[in-house]
């Protein structure tokens, strides 16, 4: 019983985390990567079925298996997720009305670019 209420938390957090991915493309404060990342964990603690479709996912599966295999993000990643903030952080924050809400996106942009640039990037041997 125990087992079962566990494997369906973990599904069920597994599912949340790939929506939240799916946000994260259209959304500049929520990372892709990272999200995906969890998202691969918890699958692999309760369906094998939806992890290996995570795995094997023509647009996650790349970026997926070199940080299982390596603890790692490919460069385009990395280049895709700083161009992705810089534009639609701009945006935010030009088209924002109040002072404190700017400081803060501009302090959650810094942040989610510390923590994008201090993941490894994966070598080109990793890639191939």
């Amino acid at each position: 019983m125990r087992r079962h209420i566990k494997r369906t938390l973990y599904l069920f957090l597994g599912t949340s985390f790939v929506l939240l991915a799916i946000l994260g493309v259209f959304l500049p404060l929520l990372p892709t990567t990272p999200f995906l990342i969890l998202a691969a964990f918890f699958f692999s603690q309760s369906s094998e079925k939806c992890h290996q479709w995570l795995l094997n996912n023509k647009i996650f599966g790349p970026v997926l298996s070199s940080w299982e295999n390596s603890r790692c993000i490919p460069a385009f990643a990395k280049k895709l997720s700083f161009s992705m903030i810089f534009v639609f952080g701009t945006i935010s924050v030009v088209t924002l009305p109040v002072l404190l809400a700017k400081v803060v996106t501009v302090l959650l942009i810094t942040y989610a670019c510390y923590f994008i640039y201090n993941i490894p990037t994966c070598s080109k041997e990793v890639m191939a």
